[in-house]
């Protein structure tokens, strides 16, 4: 994913204070959405997928820092900068250990805004790209057979093509087509490209932990 994929949404309770910024970021070609108050993003916030957070600190109702606390607890917290006020850097700081990554004072220059955004959006393209990556991990996974994925999580555990098929009641031969075809679903060129593949997932929620009747 590229940072071109990423929207960056405004979060402001002043709307003349939204269109400035949307338009200043739109000017330096950012994908931009804006929203009126922190529970109007909170109601779009489960279905943002690649984006990254410009939140104003105070607002009614809910204020940029309880924002944070929101998303965060959510689990749809996004790479997020908070714009705030003079006077206000002990609420910034608590944005910050809420999980902000920066925030900027104002009045401030359109430069250091978007030089925080770029590093924002880049964040959010890294996530989007790993995400991808899971999800498509996932989905090659989920095509084995219960036999691929009993031979598989033996092989990342490190254990040899005779010792699985010992332990399965197999022949070695009979192993490695197993081998051979998790290999080519799993799209790996070899065992290490295999492992850092799947080291960090939880193969026992795919199956394949009893004997197989094949």
């Amino acid at each position: 994913m590229s940072s071109a994929d990423v929207v960056v949404h405004i979060v402001d309770d002043e709307e003349p204070v939204r269109n400035s910024l949307a338009f200043l970021l739109g000017s330096a070609g950012f994908a931009v959405r804006t929203h009126s108050s922190a529970a109007a993003f909170l109601d779009v916030a489960p279905s943002v997928r690649n984006g990254c957070l410009v939140t104003d600190l105070r607002m009614p109702d809910i204020d940029g820092v309880e924002l944070l606390r929101r998303l965060k607890a959510a689990g749809t917290m996004l790479p997020a900068i908070v714009v705030t006020g003079h006077g206000d850097v002990q609420m910034a700081v608590e944005a910050m250990k809420t999980g902000a990554m920066d925030f900027i004072e104002k009045p401030f220059s359109d430069e250091v805004l978007i030089d925080s955004i770029n590093r924002a959006v880049a964040v959010a393209a890294s996530r989007g790209d790993a995400a991808a990556a899971a999800a498509r991990t996932h989905e090659r996974l989920a095509s084995l057979s219960d036999r691929e994925l009993q031979v598989l999580k033996r092989v990342v555990q490190g254990q040899a093509n005779k010792a699985i098929a010992y332990e399965l009641g197999l022949s070695p031969r009979t192993v490695e087509v197993y081998r051979a075809g998790l290999m080519g679903k799993m799209q790996a060129k070899n065992l290490a490209e295999l492992v850092r593949t799947v080291i960090d997932i939880d193969l026992d929620q795919f199956g394949g932990s009893g004997p197989d009747p094949s």
